[in-house]
């Protein structure tokens, strides 16, 4: 085996290339000039457009030529050289030669394609890093006010989120996902007044209905429910029993709150979302922790009384103007509390702190991090880091549904879910759970499909159709069809991986010739360990969708090409490991991603 490609192939090539360019820039580059670095190579090296150049490109020589002041088909036949010279990378490449007006084209040794396939196939930890000393991050997301269900844009939230957090963990990352409730402020009070309006017979069409209480069917089952007296269990252990009494409003937002908390954590369990940590921001009030701050932010001197209202100088901090912290009627504006449960974040000591939160809270990030600041007590300016994502407009039968009857407002993630597993208007029956599997698939898959900032729309019709352009269904047909050949094949992947060794016989008998769709999809497989480090290091966890996609898309392309099955069993049992270690990595991404691997569809 070839120790520099144990298990990041590309990762490892790059960093061994550096070495080499810089060693060489160094000789050449005049006094003063810097020599490339990782960033700089890591742009300058792709695929090439025809595989009979290679197996990947260096654009380096072009890039240098001119700070360097060096003819580019010359540096690069300098760079070539010194590549083939190298006592470590002439392990791995066969051939690195140069081509107008300046690329380096490099071929890889047998033994490369050999050792990717195997650590593909055999190793667990392929694509992970194993930190002796894991660093802390809390990752919050959906945090969801409880005044309703989960929305589509609390479900992007939610497939984002969670899609981070397996993507942090393969980095070596301890990684918490923290739910945050506003179970306090005006809106929870709507909440309450809406559901006593209900429970005392006041329909949402009746002038006597709160002007700005919540309107949806929802409201009706929750002061049913608490008229009956009904016990709430919430994911977090509370407990709490409706009593009737349609006086007591504080008692109704308990309940209410209660009831929608248990309603989401409903939703989320169906979605397969789970929480390591629920924080309540009512909490920071009766504990004290909101008053304490605004104490202390009075005493570091950025807090100033004006208007009857109490102020803090954001723009110290790189605010567009400054913020009101306590209203003239005594009330506590919503960021205050947000930097208190900040403050509490990075008091437990984690290395990073990230939320995901949608694109409507773009100004809270200057001032919870002025109020941060303010503090004075050491917390680093880009704390807490901050995935905004867009919202999502949702289409069904060619048409933008806008309102769910069962919110009043908005499309649920529920409703999501269900129409995404195939189910027509007529059903009434509540989804099986391999139809709930179906629906959960697409929407995860979907959701986190894009770029966060980037608009999305959720086409229900494209989720349930069985095509190609459908990528769930694209991705999930390809981990099926290795399945299948495996199964016709009389063996599996378990059986494939325990015989891995045999693949380095194979290589070095010289009886097969890797063909260049067979590369192809090796080279994408070794991209992965480097594609999940960018993630995790990005926020970025829709690169993995796109991998998938791309990785897929390689199989289907190699499966089309060359029979798997042929007589002459060299070949015939090099494409059951290219097949299997296929299988194996769309396994592995989209467990990340909490998406099921069928074996048939």
């Amino acid at each position: 085996m070839t120790p520099i490609f144990r298990q990041n192939l590309l990762r490892d090539l790059r960093h061994e290339l550096l070495g080499v360019l810089q060693d060489l820039a160094a000789e050449k580059v005049s006094a003063g000039l810097e020599p490339p670095t990782l960033d700089q190579l890591d742009e300058s090296l792709q695929s090439p457009k025809q595989w009979s150049h290679g197996d990947l490109a260096c654009n380096i020589a072009m890039r240098l030529a001119k700070p360097y002041g060096q003819n580019p088909m010359a540096l690069a036949t300098a760079l070539a050289s010194a590549i083939g010279q190298s006592p470590v990378l002439s392990q791995t490449i066969k051939e690195a030669s140069v081509a107008p007006p300046g690329f380096i084209n490099l071929r890889f040794k047998d033994s490369v394609y050999a050792q990717l396939i195997f650590s593909c196939l055999s190793q667990r930890e392929f694509g992970c890093v194993v930190q002796t000393d894991p660093q802390e991050v809390i990752l919050e997301f959906v945090s969801a006010n409880p005044t309703g269900p989960l929305h589509v844009g609390h479900g992007r939230q939610a497939a984002l989120g969670d899609c981070l957090a397996a993507v942090l963990q393969t980095q070596g990352y301890s990684v918490t996902r923290e739910f945050y409730y506003n179970d306090a402020g005006a809106q929870i009070n709507n909440l309450a007044i809406s559901v006593q309006a209900r429970a005392k017979g006041i329909a949402p069409d009746n002038p006597a209905f709160p002007q700005d209480g919540y309107r949806g069917d929802y409201i009706l089952d929750i002061a049913k429910a608490y008229q009956d007296g009904e016990t709430i269990d919430t994911a977090d252990g509370l407990r709490i029993t409706g009593s009737g009494g349609l006086d007591d409003l504080d008692a109704i937002r308990q309940f209410a709150v209660a009831y929608l908390r248990r309603e989401q954590d409903f939703d989320l369990k169906a979605f397969g979302v789970r929480f390591d940590r629920f924080s309540l921001e009512s909490s920071l009030y009766t504990d004290g922790h909101v008053n304490r701050v605004i104490d202390r932010l009075l005493a570091s001197g950025d807090a100033y009384e004006s208007e009857g209202a109490l102020w803090l100088a954001t723009t110290r901090y790189g605010d567009d103007k400054d913020r009101v912290m306590r209203k003239s009627d005594g009330g506590i504006t919503y960021f205050v509390p947000d930097v208190a449960y900040h403050e509490q974040k990075f008091a437990r000591g984690c290395a990073r702190a990230i939320n995901i939160q949608g694109s409507d809270h773009h100004g809270t990030v200057a001032r919870v991090r002025a109020g941060l600041q303010a503090l004075n007590i050491g917390i680093p300016k880009d704390f807490p880091e901050y995935l905004l994502h867009k919202m999502v407009t949702v289409m069904r039968h060619g048409q933008e549904v806008k309102i769910s009857k069962r919110a009043g407002q908005y499309v649920t993630l529920r409703d999501l879910i269900v129409w995404s597993s195939g189910l027509g208007e007529a059903d009434t029956a509540e989804p099986s759970p391999e139809q709930l599997q179906k629906g959960r698939d697409a929407v995860r898959f979907f959701l986190v499909s894009r770029k966060p900032d980037t608009e999305f729309v959720f086409d229900v019709d494209l989720a349930v159709s069985q095509t190609d352009e459908n990528p769930v269904y694209y991705v999930q047909y390809a981990h099926a069809r290795c399945c299948s050949v495996l199964a016709q094949a009389q063996t599996t992947v378990e059986a494939l991986a325990d015989s891995a060794q045999e693949i380095h016989r194979l290589f070095q008998s010289q009886e097969i010739e890797m063909q260049d769709k067979e590369r192809l999809l090796c080279l994408r497989m070794a991209e992965y360990p480097s594609l999940l480090s960018q993630a995790a290091r990005d926020c970025a966890p829709h690169l993995l969708a796109f991998y998938l996609r791309d990785l897929a898309a390689d199989f289907h392309g190699f499966y089309n090409a060359h029979r798997v099955l042929v007589d002459d069993p060299s070949t015939r049992q090099l494409r059951l490991f290219l097949v299997a270690a296929t299988a194996v990595m769309l396994r592995r991404g989209l467990g990340i991603l909490g998406v099921s691997s069928p074996d048939r569809m």
